[in-house]
């Protein structure tokens, strides 16, 4: 039996309406990405593991750290202005790196209670402020550690699994970008400022100890079906407004020893990487150095067109970081010029300016 004219006609109209609908919540998760892809690399999803500079919310719920940010000012200049956890004043590198690839607009926290099945596909963060590549780092921070992080991704690779399917997990592994950001606590906080490995190593055999505890865990994260694997460098500790204050005397220079003992760490970083590359089959591990460009910003600020390199935007500037940032405390009256928000983390402008032509400096090296 043939349906009149005008219900088939109106059928048509209600599937183009729903066809409609549903292209538009498809292409409202996405974004459009501003770095130029190799012809052969699609992205479908980045996983961070990482410390502050790319926890987007993980230490909220964890009550015991004082490694939070989930109250203003936090997030003053974030979608609504409301502190998610980010340790920043907007938006952190995880969130620029997914939006700069066009996968969505903001990288959530695994741990974020209000967290949705159709996001683990597009990727999320693993991510603990306070965090390193040494256990006691971790430890005392009262941090999410490597190992727990690790935890986290194994339940993720379930939960993905059983979303979407075996094959499809497999090739969002297999083709997902995934950044490893830790060192910068190690350095700056279990080694220099309260010398808790200090007594046990100098600084080459703790930066091997960095180094043995990185490689182990980037093997890991291949054995688990990671492929292309960012590893971004440790930046230059010694230029943050906590320890000039600190450290670099009256005139609060960059305190050249920290940033020494980073600048070794690197170089045995990079090497080590080269290595695995040769040893793990299909393997894209890509050293990332943040190490220079930051310390260009720092150093130079103004050529940024930044007016304060050697202060935060919170309170006075030269200590304030977490629970010590909070709303009892004056922020600046600009916050776009200066180099760092609090005593520790850049600014979201910081970050805009430097992960995207990062990003698209080593793109290619994971075709």
């Amino acid at each position: 039996m043939k349906l009149p004219a005008h219900c088939f006609l109106a059928s048509t109209l209600k599937s183009l309406v729903r066809l409609t609908v549903l292209l538009l919540v498809v292409s409202s998760n996405k974004t459009k990405g501003a770095v130029k892809l190799p012809p052969n690399i699609s992205v479908p999803a980045v996983l961070v593991f990482g410390d502050s500079i790319m926890d987007t919310g993980n230490n909220n719920n964890n009550l015991i750290t004082s490694a939070r940010s989930n109250f203003p000012p936090y997030g003053q200049d974030f979608k609504g202005g409301i502190p998610t956890g980010r340790f920043c004043n907007g938006k952190v590198p995880s969130d620029i790196l997914v939006e700069e690839l066009g996968i969505k607009e903001f990288l959530p926290a695994y741990l974020d209670p209000n967290l949705e099945l159709n996001e683990l596909p597009t990727g999320v963060c693993f991510a603990s402020g306070g965090s390193g590549y040494d256990p006691l780092t971790s430890q005392t921070a009262t941090a999410i550690p490597l190992s727990g992080q690790l935890d986290m991704f194994k339940e993720y690779i379930v939960k993905l699994k059983g979303h979407v399917g075996e094959d499809r997990t497999n090739f969002i592994l297999a083709n997902g970008l995934f950044f490893v950001v830790l060192g910068s606590n190690d350095i700056s906080n279990t080694y220099f400022l309260t010398h808790l490995r200090e007594l046990q190593y100098d600084v080459p055999t703790y930066s091997d100890f960095m180094l043995n505890s990185a490689s182990n865990f980037f093997e890991e994260i291949y054995q688990l079906g990671a492929r292309r694997i960012a590893v971004v460098s440790a930046p230059p500790v010694g230029c943050v407004p906590f320890h000039r204050t600190l450290s670099g005397g009256i005139a609060r220079k960059c305190v050249q020893k920290y940033n020494d003992a980073v600048l070794l760490f690197n170089d045995k970083l990079s090497k080590k990487i080269n290595s695995l590359n040769q040893k793990l089959p299909n393997s894209r591990i890509v050293y990332f150095d943040v190490y220079n460009p930051l310390l260009d910003v720092t150093v130079n600020h103004q050529k940024y067109g930044y007016k304060v390199g050697d202060r935060g935007c919170c309170g006075t500037g030269n200590l304030e970081v977490a629970l010590t940032c909070n709303h009892l405390d004056a922020t600046c009256s600009n916050v776009l010029d200066y180099v760092f928000w609090d005593g520790f983390h850049p600014s979201e402008s910081v970050y805009k300016q430097l992960v995207p032509p990062l990003l698209q400096k080593y793109i290619h090296r994971f075709a």
